[in-house]
């Protein structure tokens, strides 16, 4: 494979490179350097950002039925520098709880998808625990459970005698314990008193899941992973409070870790929720402005441990019901998670260098993938993105990227954009448009997990 150099502004998890440059040969990163490139096949160029693939770290595939799937979500992935997935368990008709379906999705996932993708796997809560070796054995990166029951089988409650037991097990391979921190009696009892009043407006939602109901979940979950040494992880976080608590058990010495999905960052209750409806419903809500700018707050401050989309590309009518309560919760994100946090990040004189760590980095580290994957540094793959100063006002129909014409971004004004995604060094997007066939990503499983 030729040389290849990228040229312009390295972002990188601490710093950024000033007319520097990035030298990969046979897929992987040879160099990091400023001053005059070396010989190779050049990209990027004065005034360009190149920044780390960007791994999300939250995606689900296959929540619909003949639906997104892999040949979709890595599209709009690779269209938007993306250039890892990692994808839940919770597939339509298809509860990922055994070695047996855990390898299967990963056999017809790399069939598809035209981006790097790893796999969440959770338990059936009528088994327990009993299968968590055998699929840490088929590959799984991680392992998700839920406070709340949103389907008894589909998306299943995980109480908390369970979750411990889950957590002890996983504890002794050094993966991460992920959980929907919901209350789910909390919830449910919340939902019940909204519907009592009859409110279905925008407004029902955040009514039916207040913000105690996720810091109580939080909190039950940081409390069982530091009971039985498990890395436990908040796989989204919409209010400060989790962050606050989330960096409190970090400074007693627990591995506990973090995600704000893109959507708190960009959204709120009193702007989009209210002109949106449905297609703004998501798990746990969007949060009143003041909620989001606190926020921001705990990322400058470095509480946030890595940004997600929690991609799901629901078709329009699962979305449009003027009861908001009786919308499927979910949003699509993939094309325009690293336009929209690099956008923030300029918006409030933050360091670029952010997009690099919670992006990247970060990501890579959570899912024990870091010896290869998150970084512009030697020895990594060379996964790449380069972005240019062009702005542009998203329009996911328009785009064609997507397996659905809406998104709840529509509209917004992004300043900076991809102009093209590499994967080992191959092109998977150029001009924003993907340019990787189905069958280009591959399974990646964590690193040696201990036994």
């Amino acid at each position: 494979m030729a040389d290849k150099v990228w040229i312009g502004s390295i972002v990188l998890p601490d710093r950024v490179i000033e007319n520097g440059y990035v030298l990969a040969g046979d897929g992987i990163v040879q160099h990091v350097g400023a001053g005059a490139p070396p010989a190779g096949e050049r990209h990027g160029g004065a005034g360009m950002l190149i920044l780390p693939g960007a791994i999300d770290a939250q995606v689900h595939s296959r929540s619909q039925a003949d639906q997104e799937d892999f040949v979709w979500s890595t599209n709009s992935a690779a269209a938007g520098g993306v250039t890892t997935i990692v994808d839940m368990p919770y597939d339509a008709g298809d509860l990922i709880c055994t070695a047996e379906s855990l390898t299967a999705k990963a056999t017809s996932a790399a069939e598809q998808a035209r981006v790097d993708f790893a796999l969440y796997a959770t338990v059936d809560p009528d088994e327990g625990a009993a299968r968590i070796p055998e699929l840490v054995a088929a590959g799984a990166s991680s392992f998700k459970f839920s406070a709340f029951g949103t389907d008894p089988k589909r998306f299943p409650r995980i109480p908390p005698q369970l979750m411990y037991e889950c957590f002890a097990a996983i504890a002794p391979f050094g993966l991460i314990g992920g959980v929907h921190n919901e209350d789910d009696e909390m919830v449910r009892a919340a939902t019940a008193a909204v519907r009592a009043t009859g409110e279905t407006s925008y407004l029902a939602h955040g009514r039916s899941r207040p913000p105690v109901t996720e810091a109580l979940a939080t909190a039950q979950v940081y409390e069982i992973g530091a009971a039985t040494g498990c890395s436990a992880h908040i796989v989204h976080c919409s209010i400060a409070r989790g962050y606050e608590l989330a960096a409190a058990y970090r400074q007693q010495g627990h591995d506990a870790t973090i995600e704000a999905c893109i959507h708190y960052l960009v959204l709120t209750e009193e702007d989009d929720v209210r002109r949106l409806g449905g297609r703004a419903k998501i798990n746990p809500p969007i949060r009143p402005r003041m909620e989001r700018e606190a926020l921001w707050r705990h990322l400058a401050a470095g509480n946030i441990t890595v940004v997600s989309t929690d991609h799901v590309s629901w078709s329009a009518e699962r979305k449009d019901d003027p009861d908001m309560l009786k919308n499927a919760s979910g949003v699509p994100g993939l094309e325009v998670l690293v336009p929209l946090l690099v956008k923030g990040l300029v918006e409030r004189d933050l360091p670029l260098s952010h997009a690099a760590r919670l992006l990247a980095h970060n990501p890579a580290h959570l899912f024990r993938l870091g010896a290869t994957k998150g970084a512009l540094q030697v020895g990594r793959e060379a996964d790449v993105v380069v972005m240019a100063k062009s702005p542009y006002r998203y329009d996911a129909a328009a785009s064609g990227m997507n397996v659905v014409g809406w998104s709840p971004y529509e509209g917004i004004e992004l300043p900076w954009k991809v102009e093209g995604a590499w994967l080992r060094g191959e092109a998977v997007s150029e001009g924003g448009k993907t340019v990787a066939q189905p069958g280009t990503g591959r399974f990646q499983r964590p690193l040696a997990p201990r036994a």
